[in-house]
């Protein structure tokens, strides 16, 4: 069978971006046999975006790489001016196995103790007192004109994070990938973004469904299950839909093959005015709180400060 092809749109950098791309991260992650099949596996269903990090696996098994999509991210221990050019050079070719990335994201506005890398050092007693915006960023557009990055941008980033950075930014950031789902649906940053020419990406648009941090106010829905029975659809299906019809680009993690085909097959039909109107209904709930990124002695002593005022 052939492989479905994905719509895509055009970054403020000129770049075209799958709407839709395949989620790395795991906690923990699968066996190493299993992790560097998974990207190859996906190529062949029709995957053409594949959303990683420095904490990730490798993707250089993937040869065509005029034909994907790579995305990944600084994370915040090497999140300091003088570090990210140097990091992001050793990602590339020797983590990823390639010479640049389609997209690079500063993964959170904190930074982290250098020797505090892995999930397991998310604490914080961890985290910096300062987070260097504005020379970071600089950093980052270094990147893009060593042609290490052909985009850059930001990840969990509020509408004054947004508003400090765009007004500082010589290069404006193409992307901020935040947690969206039906059950954060985030309308105001959405808006935001659109109207400063930034396009949203959507992680975790399923909850993390069954992940040790997820949730099931996704795919235990109600309303979603009502929908996906009238539509004969999987409740995947039907959020990933939904995501796509406001604008913004999934970032949908599955290693089962039959799930990774279903979450591609959402393009060829379209929800209802009557169906998209129960999203309304959902209740809202931010998944991840971040709630270990919040510190006295850190940049946010509150999760408002942390979210810019939507905890």
């Amino acid at each position: 069978m052939e492989a479905k092809k994905i719509p895509e749109v055009i970054l403020n950098s000129g770049q075209k971006m799958p709407v839709i791309g395949l989620g790395t991260a795991s906690i923990p992650l699968p066996p190493h046999e299993a992790l560097t099949s998974i990207p190859i596996v996906a190529f062949e269903v029709g995957y053409r975006h594949f959303d990683t990090a420095s904490l990730y696996g490798n993707l250089g098994l993937i040869k065509s790489r005029d034909k994907v999509f790579i995305t990944s991210k600084l994370w915040t221990t090497d999140a300091h001016p003088d570090l990210v050019v140097p990091t992001l050079k050793t990602h590339c070719r020797k983590k990823l196995g390639l010479e640049y990335v389609d997209l690079y994201l500063i993964h959170w506005p904190l930074r982290m103790k250098p020797e505090a890398k892995g999930y397991h050092n998310i604490l914080k007693e961890n985290v910096l007192p300062s987070f260097d915006m504005k020379g970071i960023w600089e950093a980052m557009e270094e990147c893009y004109r060593l042609g290490l990055a052909k985009s850059i941008g930001v990840s969990n980033f509020g509408i004054k994070k947004l508003t400090q950075l765009v007004e500082n930014a010589t290069i404006p950031p193409a992307v901020n990938q935040v947690e969206i789902s039906p059950a954060w649906q985030q309308g105001k940053l959405r808006e935001f973004c659109k109207q400063k020419g930034i396009h949203v990406s959507a992680w975790s648009p399923l909850g993390a469904y069954k992940s040790v941090h997820g949730t099931n106010a996704v795919m235990e829905s109600p309303i979603l299950k009502e929908i996906a029975c009238e539509r004969q659809k999987s409740m995947a299906q039907i959020a990933l839909r939904w995501i796509y019809e406001q604008g913004a680009i999934a970032i949908a993690k599955s290693f089962n093959k039959e799930r990774m085909k279903q979450n591609l097959d959402i393009f060829d039909w379209e929800l209802s005015q009557e169906e998209s109107q129960k999203f309304s209904q959902i209740p809202q709930r931010r998944m991840f709180r971040g709630i270990s990124f919040v510190s006295e002695n850190g940049p946010y002593k509150t999760l408002e400060e942390l979210w810019d005022g939507d905890p």
